[in-house]
Parts: structure tokens; C-alpha cells; sequence
């Protein structure tokens, strides 16, 4: 006699059953849908059309974060019409859904290229991008530098600890920049924005913050902060 089911079975949508997986290719509509979707837990990219889900991260990618955040964080209380944004998702495109280190960009009310959509998403390409390569170097000087040069990222930083460098490219070019004799990068897109790449190598944070001080107290600096207070709208 065959068993009586008390209620029927229930089977899980097909929806329900989908999940991001590394190395699958999908749409960012769907990339980004799936990922809403996912635990908190769950870090993923859509760079070129591919799904990317990063190694967990070790310490020396997080005390070098921080660092890099305190720079970009004093920048911006500085440059008033001026974001930094740590981690956060960007909408760059149709294949490419990236969540990089860092970012700054001019904000949209201040003439900015990219825009704020109404769920809170930083949709188009920041001026500026910094990315932390342990694991990642490979995806971020290739794979990732390609997506930021297809959409729009006008300078790019790869940091890479372990070899004690910093690359810097001039995405509207898309060319990589030599370091200036002095070791003091001064960005082509943020005036003021200076980096003392030994003191950042060293996590040396009063020396990097000292040159960083030096920058901003320039005219260009001065002047950048004008230009952005005329173009509010």
C-alpha cells in the first residue's frame, strides 16, 4: 500500500534555485538581481561579462585599505563636491557590475560623470579607482582594467603590496604613468591628490598624510574646489 502524502511535495521555483557562481558568464541585469538576492557574506564582481567571486581577504589587503582609506577619506573632507566610496558596487555597464577597494568621484550635482540611482547605487564610472591586488593582481591590471577603460574610469590605481608597487594609468589614454622622480604621484584628475608612494609602501600614515597636506594647500587645489562649487547645480 503506497504511502499517503499528508500535503503535497513542493518544488522550488527555478528562480529560487539560481546562484552566482565563479566564472559564469551573464548579463549585469541578472548579475545584479542574483546578487541582491545572495547572503551578506557573498562578494562577487561581473567584470567583462564574467562572474568573479574573490578570495577571502587576508590582513595585509585590510590594514593597506585602511590606509588608502584614510587618505581619501581627509581628501574629501577637503574638495567639497567630491565622494569616496569604499567597496561599494558600481553599474558601469552591460557586462560589468565591479566592487572596487576605492573610489573618488566628483559628485553628479557638482558636474560629475556618473550619476546616484534612486536605490542608492553609484551608476557610470567614477574619475578614480584604486584596487588592492594580492590574490586579484592578474583580474585587476587586466580583466578589470580593460572593463574601466571600456566604461569610462579616467585614472586607475593597482596597488600591489607584495611587490612593493604602485601602478598608475591614465585610462583616457589608456596607458600606464612612470612615477615622478620625487616619488610623489600627483593625480591628474583630483588637483591636491598627492601620493607619496614610499610612505604609502612603508604604511608610513604621518609622511603620506604630510605630503597629502602639501597638495592640498597648492592653487591647483584652490582652484579645483572653485571650479567645482561654479559647475553646482
Amino acid at each position: 500500500m503506497s504511502a499517503v502524502l499528508s500535503s503535497p511535495l513542493k518544488l522550488p521555483h527555478a528562480a529560487e534555485t539560481l546562484v552566482l557562481a565563479n566564472g559564469e558568464r551573464m548579463s549585469r541585469r541578472e548579475f545584479h538581481r542574483l546578487y541582491e538576492r545572495s547572503p551578506e557574506s557573498v562578494r562577487a564582481e561581473l567584470i567583462g561579462g564574467v562572474v568573479h567571486m574573490p578570495s577571502p581577504l587576508r590582513r595585509q589587503h585590510g590594514t593597506f585599505h585602511v590606509f588608502w582609506s584614510m587618505l581619501f577619506g581627509f581628501y574629501m573632507m577637503q574638495t567639497r563636491g567630491v565622494e569616496a566610496g569604499d567597496n561599494a558596487s558600481l553599474l558601469l555597464g552591460d557586462e560589468s557590475e565591479p566592487q572596487p577597494d576605492l573610489y573618488l568621484r566628483v559628485l553628479p550635482e557638482f558636474g560629475g560623470q556618473s550619476s546616484t540611482t534612486d536605490d542608492d547605487y553609484v551608476a557610470g564610472a567614477p574619475e578614480l579607482i584604486v584596487e588592492i591586488a594580492l590574490s586579484s593582481r592578474s583580474v585587476d591590471l587586466f580583466a578589470k582594467r580593460a572593463d574601466y577603460h571600456r566604461y569610462g574610469v579616467r585614472e586607475y590605481f593597482v596597488f600591489v603590496p607584495r611587490e612593493e608597487t604602485l601602478f598608475w594609468f591614465d585610462l583616457t589614454k589608456n596607458e600606464e604613468r612612470p612615477h615622478p622622480s620625487d616619488g610623489v604621484i600627483r593625480s591628474g584628475e583630483f588637483p591636491g591628490l598627492w601620493l607619496n608612494v614610499a610612505a604609502i609602501v612603508k604604511q608610513d600614515h604621518a609622511t603620506a598624510l604630510a605630503t597629502l597636506q602639501q597638495g592640498l594647500a597648492t592653487d591647483d587645489h584652490r582652484q579645483f574646489v572653485e571650479r567645482l562649487a561654479s559647475r553646482r547645480t
